[in-house]
C-alpha cells in the first residue's frame, strides 16, 4: 500500500523531474490534450493532486506527439494504470467550429497555438497538438509504449461519448468511446472518487468491475441483472429515432438519482455497462480544493490563455439542475448541486491574495451556474430533479443570505480589492433574490452582466428546456430599476443560440426583432453545435422533438449562415462564434 508523499510544486512530466521528487518509479501516468496547468480548474491536475495526497506517485504527460509512442516513452511504465483525457474540452469541439471549420486558436495550448512548433508542416492536421478523438489516439499510443498497461479513460470527452453518440465532424453516429478505444474502464463525471478507487483496487489486486461512476466493456449477452437496456447499435441503425429514446433514458436516469445500471450494445459485438455515480459531499469538495496547487502553468508550458481566464477564480459550486437541452454540463458534472463551505472558499481566496503577482481582483466566484450556490432541495431530492422548469420549484431552497455573506467575507480578505462573478447567472433565481441582484450590480459585475435567454421564441425555448423570454424581460426591468436606484450604469451581455433544432428562418427573424425592441445586442450569439451527449444533439440527428414530433433542423453551413445573417441584418450587429462546450470549472455558461 502507498505511504504518505510530499506534494511536489508540480507533478513531474519527465524522468528527471520524477527523480527530483525522490521517487524510484511512477504509479500512474495521466495523459492530457491540454498544456499542463496545475490549477483546480484543470481536470488532470485535480485528479493527480488527489492521487498524490493518497500516497500514489503520479506523472503528467501533456499534449504528447501522436505520430508514435516516443513521447510516452519519456516516462517509465506506470505501475498501476495510464489515465487518459482529451483535456478540458471534447477534442472535436476544441478543433472545429460549429460549421466544421478548423480552429486556428486553442486556449488550452501554449500561446493559444494549436500546432506543435516549427517545420514546413506546422499548420497541417498531423501537426496539431490535440488530435481528433484524442482519447482513442492516446489509448492506442499508451498500449504501444507499454504493452499490457491498464488504460483508464476520463475527462469531458469520455463523459460525453460514453454511449453511442453523434460526431458532428464526421456527421455520423459512433460507438461508445470505451469500445472504440478498447480501454479497460471509463470514468465519467469529475472523477476524483473513481480514480482513487481504481488505483486502490489495482494496487491491492482486486477487479475493477462495479465501481460507481464508471463504465466497463462486456459482451452483448452479459447484461447485469436488473440493468436498464438502452436501444443499441442495431436498433438505432434500423430506426434512428431510437437514438433519441436512448438519450432520454440516460437523462432520465441521471436526473432521478436512481441506483440503476445502464446497458447498451455497441457495434462489433461488445456492450457498455454504466454504474451509478458516486456521491460527493461538500466536505469532499472542500478537501480537494485545499490541496497545494501551484495555480499556474508548468514552466515548460509557458503562457496558456485558458489559465489567464481562471488563474484568480474560485469554483464555489459543482453540478447544475437547469437541464438545458443543449448543455453538456449535467452529463459531466451531474444534476446534483454541491456547494463548498464558506470557510473553504475564503481560505482559497486568501491563498490567491497572498501570491506576489496577485492584482487585487478575484475574477470569478462561480461554477456552472454561480447563483445555485447554497441551494438545496427541501425534500432531499426527487425523481424529476428539474428545479427550474417550467418554473422555479417551490421545494428549491434558495439561501440568498449565504451567498451575500460569502461575497462580503471574500471581499474583506486582505489584499482583495474586488470580487467578481463572471460565471453565468440564472435570471429566474435572481428575480427571487433582489438583494443579491443589487449587490452583484453594485459590486460584483465584471463590466457587463452575463445572462442567457438563448432565444426569444416560445417553441424554440421549450425545446431548449428554457423559460419563456418573458422571464428575461422581467429580469431586465428589475435589473435596470436596481441600477437606476444605485446610480450605476448597467450593461447586459446576452448569450444566444441561432439555428437550434426547431428554429427556422422565420424564428431567427422574429428573434432579431424582439431583441432589438428589448435593446439587447446579439454579439454573443453562436451557431448551434451538435456536441455529443445532449438532448439537442439527439433532436438534430433525429429531426424530432423529445416528444417525437417532427421539427425544423438547419443542416449544413449555408442553412446555419442564413439564420445568423437574419439576426445580424435585422439588428445591424455582427455575431461572434463561440464554442458550445466549456470547461466544467468557473466561467461555464448557463
Amino acid at each position: 500500500m502507498p505511504g504518505k508523499l510530499t506534494q511536489p510544486p508540480f507533478l513531474p512530466t519527465n524522468r528527471e523531474e520524477i527523480a527530483a521528487c525522490g521517487w524510484d518509479g511512477i504509479d500512474v501516468v495521466l495523459v492530457t490534450g491540454d498544456a499542463y496547468v496545475d490549477h483546480p480548474s484543470f481536470g488532470v491536475s485535480l485528479i493527480g493532486r488527489v492521487l498524490v495526497d493518497n500516497g500514489f506517485r503520479v506523472a503528467v504527460l501533456p499534449q504528447p506527439r501522436w505520430d508514435g509512442p516516443d513521447d510516452f516513452l519519456r516516462l517509465p511504465r506506470p505501475r498501476l494504470f495510464c489515465g487518459i483525457s482529451a483535456g478540458n474540452l471534447d477534442s472535436v469541439v476544441a478543433n472545429y467550429s460549429a460549421n466544421g471549420r478548423v480552429r486556428e486558436r486553442d486556449a488550452y495550448s501554449p500561446g493559444g497555438d494549436p500546432y506543435f512548433p516549427g517545420g514546413r508542416t506546422k499548420r497541417t492536421k498531423k501537426n496539431r497538438r490535440r488530435p481528433d478523438r484524442a482519447s482513442i489516439v492516446y489509448a492506442s499510443l499508451a498500449r504501444a509504449a507499454w504493452p499490457g498497461v491498464i488504460v483508464v479513460l476520463g475527462g469531458v470527452e469520455a463523459s460525453l461519448r460514453r454511449f453511442i453518440h453523434y460526431d458532428f465532424k464526421q456527421d455520423r453516429l459512433r460507438n461508445s468511446i470505451l469500445a472504440d478505444a478498447k480501454a479497460d474502464i471509463l470514468v465519467y463525471g469529475m472523477g476524483e472518487v473513481q480514480a482513487l478507487e481504481i488505483a486502490r483496487r489495482i494496487d491491492s489486486g482486486r477487479e475493477l468491475s462495479g465501481i460507481p461512476g464508471t463504465c466497463e466493456r462486456t459482451g452483448p449477452e452479459t447484461a447485469p441483472e436488473g440493468a436498464v437496456r438502452l436501444p443499441g447499435w442495431d436498433e438505432i441503425s434500423l430506426d434512428p429515432a431510437r437514438f433519441m429514446a436512448a438519450e432520454l433514458e440516460i437523462e432520465k436516469t441521471a436526473r432521478s438519482g436512481a441506483e440503476k445500471i445502464l446497458f447498451q450494445e455497441q457495434k462489433g459485438g461488445t456492450a457498455v455497462v454504466q454504474h451509478p455515480p458516486p456521491p460527493l459531499a461538500p466536505a469532499g469538495l472542500d478537501r480537494i480544493h485545499a490541496l497545494p496547487f501551484a495555480r499556474r502553468p508548468h514552466p515548460a508550458a509557458g503562457e496558456v490563455p485558458a489559465w489567464r481566464m481562471v488563474r484568480d477564480s474560485v469554483t464555489i459550486v459543482r453540478g447544475c439542475v437547469g437541464n438545458c437541452s443543449f448543455c453538456a454540463i449535467s452529463r459531466h458534472q451531474g444534476n446534483r448541486v454541491v456547494s463548498r463551505s464558506p470557510e473553504s472558499v475564503a481560505a482559497e481566496v486568501k491563498r490567491i491574495a497572498a501570491a506576489p503577482d496577485f492584482g487585487g481582483t478575484i475574477t470569478d466566484l462561480g461554477g456552472p451556474t454561480a447563483n445555485l450556490y447554497a441551494t438545496r432541495c427541501k425534500k432531499g431530492g426527487c425523481a424529476r430533479r428539474d428545479c427550474l422548469m417550467p418554473e422555479v420549484c417551490p421545494h428549491l431552497e434558495i439561501d440568498e443570505q449565504a451567498f451575500l455573506d460569502l461575497l462580503s467575507r471574500c471581499r474583506k480578505t486582505g489584499g482583495v480589492k474586488r470580487v467578481l462573478i463572471s460565471s453565468g447567472l440564472r435570471m429566474e433565481l435572481l428575480l427571487k433574490t433582489p438583494a443579491l441582484l443589487r449587490e452583484i450590480i453594485r459590486r460584483h459585475s465584471p463590466g457587463r452582466l452575463k445572462i442567457a435567454p438563448e432565444h426569444t421564441e416560445a417553441g424554440v425555448l421549450e425545446l431548449m428546456h428554457k423559460p419563456g423570454f418573458e422571464v428575461c424581460e422581467r429580469f431586465m426591468a428589475a435589473a435596470r430599476r436596481a441600477a437606476r436606484d444605485l446610480g450605476t450604469r448597467l450593461r447586459l451581455r446576452p448569450y444566444l443560440i441561432s439555428a437550434h433544432p426547431g428554429a427556422d428562418e422565420e424564428a431567427a427573424r422574429r428573434m432579431a426583432e424582439r431583441l432589438a425592441r428589448a435593446g439587447l445586442s446579439p454579439e454573443a450569439a453562436q451557431d448551434f453545435t451538435p456536441t455529443p451527449g445532449t438532448i439537442s444533439t439527439a433532436m438534430y440527428v433525429c429531426g424530432i422533438s423529445p416528444q417525437g414530433k417532427k421539427i425544423a433542423v438547419a443542416r449544413g453551413r449555408a442553412a446555419r449562415r442564413r439564420q445568423r445573417d437574419l439576426l445580424q441584418k435585422t439588428t445591424g450587429r455582427k455575431t461572434r462564434r463561440r464554442p458550445a462546450v466549456r470547461s466544467p470549472g468557473p466561467r461555464s455558461r448557463k
